[in-house]
């Protein structure tokens, strides 16, 4: 049983979290991706905090639920992704930054690095679903950037994208896609959203 204080993380005066509460927050969630990646979001919570070298009630301080653990994880990654999403929209080319994103994720997923099966769920729990719906902003941002270089056909919609990297992301974590079939599969799948002039490029003319 807790003593008084035990159960509380501890915050600053202005509310935040302390400097050693986050640092310790954020290695639980950097432990829970690694196991659930692993093992699967059935894995026990007593491994998260193994792996995180913290005691067991450091985690429920943060995370009272194994449930809570699991959202927290889901809008961390959620959150990385839209950054790296946001990275490439400011920064990318146009007409390959959609194509870079999705070939990232399915690398991601093939060595098991993030725990793409919960992008399947997490838009069923309205607590990320505003984490959801600013991924799906940025790889809209991504696709219209795309399709307004010509790289992408014209009637492809940002839900399509969605569906495909969330399928394609899930089989290469489950059959852990060695890098040639990720590159098959990704040449089957670019082929398919790729405009028709952009298909097919002209060769490099000779200097």
């Amino acid at each position: 049983m807790l003593s008084k204080g035990e159960g509380q993380v501890a915050m600053t005066p202005s509310g935040g979290l302390r400097a050693d509460a986050r640092r310790n927050r954020a290695r639980i969630l950097a432990a829970a991706g690694e196991v659930f990646a692993e093992r699967g979001a059935s894995a026990a919570t007593e491994e998260v905090a193994r792996r995180a070298g913290v005691a067991i009630g450091t985690v429920f301080r943060h995370f009272p639920t194994k449930d809570d653990l699991l959202r927290a994880l889901m809008k961390d990654l959620l959150e990385r992704l839209t950054e790296q999403v946001g990275r490439l929209a400011a920064d990318g080319d146009p007409a390959t930054a959609l194509f870079d994103f999705f070939a990232s994720l399915v690398e991601q997923a093939a060595a098991r690095k993030s725990v793409v099966e919960l992008l399947a769920t997490a838009g069923t729990d309205v607590q990320v679903t505003a984490a959801v719906q600013s991924l799906r902003d940025g790889i809209a941002r991504l696709l219209t950037r795309a399709q307004q270089a010509g790289a992408v056909r014209a009637d492809v919609q940002a839900g399509e994208v969605m569906a495909l990297l969330t399928s394609t992301g899930q089989g290469a974590l489950q059959g852990g896609w060695d890098i040639e079939l990720q590159a098959r599969a990704l040449a089957v799948i670019f082929a398919g959203l790729r405009a028709p002039a952009a298909a097919v490029r002209p060769a490099s003319p000779r200097a």
